[in-house]
């Protein structure tokens, strides 16, 4: 257990997989890696002098401090960091979210040596709970794709738990070296020369700095390095940094892959098909579902730390800026609430406001600042907007303008790489590691019922002749098209679920704007429309995203039955989930109530436009979003309160129109009205009304 090395091991079958195409020839033969983990602590603060800084950001100086390493930030885990989950995540090159598991904990886990190597007890429940789970998880695969298995040298007396990540599919470790650690470099320089995958444990402290500096500096030329932050359980160990010398482009850079699309930015998952990929075992098992890592870009340690810290503060501060931006309409509901015509003007700014909270978190995304100016800032800027906006466009037209520059900076930012929507509080949040770009499922629903808000107040009132009404159906079909576009692309918005709630919600309102009754062939588009949104959506991956899109990765690419089971499996468990999850069960129920009630007093729903076709479109066609999206979204009840809670903006801004007209029984003055521009009011104590 104490000696400086061990001799070589024969291994058992079940640790070494048949010969990969590739491995063997002259090219690959000296190829090998070394995995190493370093400590969370003192040990950048000691050894860099990074004076005031946190231990992550510590680490990070460190890191980059080596030459020769590029840096970059890992998504651990899907869900709550769990050290065990972690290391076998890595060893299977796969992962799914805990509660997809049939127990949310992994079993206990130690190792123990046996002979010149060690067995990981606690292994064979680990599979077992592997095989239960709704996806073809292989705990082990790595190890076991590499011919003699792997290697793990550690510290005497200290924690050995991620001899994990070098253990075969019988949880067989085929090498193991213990000792001190001021001979933990000498060791693992022979190991590595014996085995092309080394596991390494460095300690803390100076010590720790001065062997990866010295594994940085006695690399050899094919030698592939790899270092991985060592976080204790329940420390938001969600994030830890990673950096790794000897991929293509050289060190000084930071980290990305296909997995996340994010530079900055990798997954846990994406550890064993870089290692392979480098040792040339090709081609990479179909069970691993991460991507090969590689450089992108010059490494800027600042801008790196800023947004490991971002990620860490989305997640806690949305419900309370909804809170805040809530709870500041309800003021200045309040204090204009002595005359009617501010009244009025408060009902139309606070729901613009609201409506154009996408492009207010936007804003926050790049300043990153405090919480409180964070929450202060987008509050006051939804708010000028939405009075902004209502000074400018006549009533109904408003909500054109928040759709516009909602949809156009999601664009821009994808293409740009600007990484504002991931920065943002609407974004995907990367420290949940499901999603990492893209339209998250917060804003899914929310941006169908923006942009089908937008279609009828720029064409009101349109649809009230058969000319129009034709006009209108095109009109609505060609932004359905183009929302489901930037929801469903690879290099935008990334969602299916996206696809398929938009072209359903848009198939709806467009069906409801055809003059007639509904007949079967109606209904049928809007059953098909989906179908067809999504062989669209194929295509367009193809040929944008060489089928390396979130689609074409999941669902075209699945070899079996089974493999679509799964997927379904997951979605429909995490929406269940969702469901249970902290206010959703009462939210879930206040959205089914409010849908309710605006369903069966529809008329007077639609009262402020005289039940005009076009805005009875948007409201159908926005709870079919929200219907659909709950149905085959893993966020479930989600989309649909989203949705709802939208419509329910939509409706208050028509009522702050309605409301200010002495006769809501006179069409003919209301529709006039309606096209005159209105300048907002001060409230009730200024004793002034809007202009008309």
């Amino acid at each position: 257990m104490g000696a400086a090395y061990v001799p070589h091991r024969t291994t058992t079958s079940a640790d070494v997989a048949p010969q990969h195409g590739g491995a063997g020839n002259g090219e690959h033969a000296q190829n090998s890696v070394v995995l190493a983990f370093l400590p969370t602590g003192d040990a950048g603060k000691t050894a860099v002098g990074a004076r005031g800084r946190t231990p992550d950001a510590q680490l990070e100086a460190e890191l980059a401090s080596v030459p020769g390493l590029s840096v970059g930030i890992m998504s651990a885990t899907q869900g709550v960091y769990q050290t065990e989950q972690f290391l076998l995540d890595v060893t299977q090159g796969a992962r799914i979210s805990s509660s997809d598991y049939p127990t949310h904990h992994p079993p206990a886990m130690s190792v123990r040596a046996i002979g010149a190597g060690a067995v990981v007890n606690g292994w064979h429940a680990a599979r077992r709970r592997a095989e239960a789970a709704p996806q073809l998880l292989r705990p082990g695969l790595l190890a076991s794709s590499i011919p003699g298995g792997a290697a793990y040298a550690g510290i005497t007396g200290e924690e050995d738990i991620d001899a994990i990540a070098g253990a075969g599919l019988s949880g067989q470790v085929a090498e193991l070296s213990l000792g001190p650690a001021r001979t933990l470099a000498a060791r693992v320089a022979a190991l590595n020369r014996r085995r092309r995958l080394l596991i390494a444990d460095l300690p803390g402290g100076v010590q720790g700095h001065d062997d990866l500096r010295a594994l940085g500096a006695g690399r050899a030329a094919g030698e592939l390095l790899i270092v991985v932050q060592r976080a204790p359980q329940g420390t938001g160990g969600e994030l830890l940094w990673v950096a790794a010398a000897g991929l293509p482009g050289g060190g000084g850079r930071e980290l990305s892959s296909q997995t996340t699309n994010e530079r900055g930015l990798i997954a846990s998952v994406d550890l064993a098909p870089t290692i392979l990929d480098h040792l040339g075992l090709r081609p990479i098992p179909a069970d691993m579902r991460g991507d090969p890592i590689h450089t992108d870009g010059e490494l800027h340690s600042a801008s790196l730390r800023a947004l490991e810290a971002r990620l860490r503060v989305i997640g806690g501060r949305r419900l309370e800026a909804l809170g805040f931006l809530l709870g500041a309409w309800a003021l200045l509901l309040l204090a204009c609430a002595r005359r009617r015509p501010a009244r009025a003007w408060a009902m139309r700014t606070g729901a613009l406001g609201v409506l154009w909270a996408p492009v207010a978190v936007l804003i926050t995304g790049a300043l990153e600042p405090s919480a409180a100016v964070e929450l202060a800032t987008i509050t006051l800027a939804c708010l000028a907007l939405g009075a902004l906006t209502d000074l400018l466009l006549a009533w109904p037209r408003a909500p054109l303008a928040p759709a516009l520059v909602a949809v156009a900076a999601i664009v821009v930012d994808a293409f740009a790489h600007t990484q504002l929507l991931m920065r943002s509080l609407l974004g995907p949040n990367p420290i949940l590691g499901a999603r990492f770009y893209g339209v998250g499922n917060e804003l899914k629903s929310g941006l169908a019922v923006l942009v089908l808000a937008a279609v009828a107040g720029a064409l009101y009132p349109l649809a009230q002749s058969a000319s129009g009404r034709r006009r209108a159906v095109i009109v609505m079909a060609g932004a359905g098209v183009l929302l489901a576009v930037v929801e469903g692309s690879a290099r935008v918005g990334a969602g299916v679920g996206g696809v398929i709630l938009v072209c359903a919600a848009f198939a709806v309102a467009t069906v409801m704007l055809l003059p007639g009754a509904v007949t079967r062939r109606r209904v049928l588009i809007v059953f098909v429309s989906p179908i067809v949104g999504l062989v669209a959506l194929a295509l367009l991956d193809l040929l944008t995203a060489h089928g390396a899109g979130h689609y074409t990765g999941s669902i075209l690419h699945a070899r079996s039955a089974g493999d679509l089971r799964d997927v379904i499996v997951r979605r429909y468990g995490a929406a269940w989930d969702e469901l249970h999850n902290h206010a959703m069960p009462y939210a879930t129920a206040v959205a089914l109530a409010y849908a309710a009630v605006g369903y069966s007093r529809r008329e007077r729903l639609l009262a402020p436009v005289a039940g005009d076709p076009l805005w009875r479109a948007v409201f159908a066609g926005g709870l079919t979003a929200g219907v659909v999206g709950a149905l085959v979204e893993d966020s479930g009840p989600l989309l649909f309160v989203v949705a709802i809670f939208a419509l329910g903006c939509v409706a208050s801004y028509l009522w702050g129109g309605e409301i200010t007209r002495h006769s809501p029984a006179q069409p003919a003055e209301r529709s006039q009205s309606a096209r005159e521009p209105h300048a907002a009011p001060r409230c009730a104590e200024a004793g002034s009304t809007p202009a008309r």
